[in-house]
């Protein structure tokens, strides 16, 4: 696994897709059934096997059933 997969940034981003998810209470599967990906997608970004490239966050996101651009703002808060 690459060294930039488990910054503390990407930690913290692959955190806050897995808390929207729970708190959406979709699982794996669901999202990627809405997402028409395997879930194996999912858990791998999810896991940081693998990460998201800016258009695919932005699918993952609206499938989630919420905005890109909140989550990134999440994102800064908590790197404050």
């Amino acid at each position: 696994m690459s060294k930039t997969l488990r910054t503390p940034r990407q930690i913290q981003f692959q955190q806050i897709l897995i808390e929207t998810r729970t708190s959406k209470n979709l699982t794996q599967a669901e999202v990627a059934t809405r997402l028409d990906r395997p879930q194996s997608f999912v858990a791998k970004y999810e896991t940081g096997e693998r990460k998201l490239n800016v258009v695919e966050y932005c699918d993952v996101v609206r499938a989630l059933d919420s905005d890109p651009v909140e989550l990134l703002a999440e994102l800064l808060r908590r790197e404050a």
